[in-house]
């Protein structure tokens, strides 16, 4: 068992970060306890009060701990919280799926309105990329695939929406791939899904945002589908 005493003089901050830590993962200071003050642990572990105040604002960042008003400071969590992108890993890809598709029909729909002449360029040329993947591997049409649906989501002009489809690709890019080999869905269309992303472009660029948000829910419920059913 871990037990709090001075600290050498090193990267203090770092020290006194995993210390704190370590009273909270090892049960020390279990979930809804207060820690004790500044002044408290600065004499604690021989650091300044700046130290204690800069390792406690880290851990409250990392979800272990809040700063109440007036009440003080206490655990509200035993562990860490898994970055974004390492829950994206370990989630069933079709929850993964489930989300992308809540993201993407309404990026269709702000694409319709605010695309660009640049985005319509964008967007007839990830089609026709898309096409031309037909004639390749598996994996070259997924990611072409991706690309077209990246083209889509950077018309909607919301760099959130664009950051969160970044986040999700990784998580499906794989499972994609190995949907379209398992289920041999090229083999009869090389260009499968080819008049679905047509229409969802096609309505893009007409500016029909209701048709564009509903091409694009039914082209991904479709795979979604095909998820379920592997």
């Amino acid at each position: 068992m871990s037990s709090l005493g001075p600290l050498r003089p090193s990267p203090l901050v770092e020290q006194a970060t995993r210390h704190l830590r370590a009273q909270i993962t090892e049960g020390h200071w279990p979930v809804g306890t207060k820690i004790p003050g500044e002044t408290t642990l600065a004499k604690t572990l021989g650091v300044g009060r700046s130290t204690v105040r800069e390792a406690v604002r880290t851990l409250a960042t990392l979800g272990l701990l809040q700063s109440r008003q007036g009440a003080g400071v206490f655990v509200i969590a035993d562990h860490e919280a898994e970055e974004w992108p390492v829950r994206l890993r370990r989630a069933a890809v079709t929850d993964v799926y489930e989300v992308r598709m809540l993201i993407e029909v309404q990026a269709a729909r702000l694409a319709a309105v605010r695309r660009t002449d640049e985005d319509l360029i964008a967007l007839d040329a990830a089609l026709v990329a898309r096409r031309a993947a037909g004639a390749g591997p598996d994996d070259a049409f997924v990611d072409a695939d991706i690309a077209l649906h990246r083209a889509v989501v950077a018309a909607a002009h919301n760099p959130v929406l664009t950051d969160l489809f970044g986040e999700f690709v990784p998580a499906l890019r794989q499972a994609l791939i190995d949907l379209v080999e398992l289920l041999g869905l090229r083999r009869g269309d090389p260009h499968h899904g080819d008049a679905q992303h047509r229409a969802l472009v096609t309505a893009v660029v007409a500016g029909d945002a209701e048709s564009a948000g509903r091409a694009a829910q039914e082209e991904l419920r479709h795979t979604l589908d095909r998820l379920r059913a592997a």
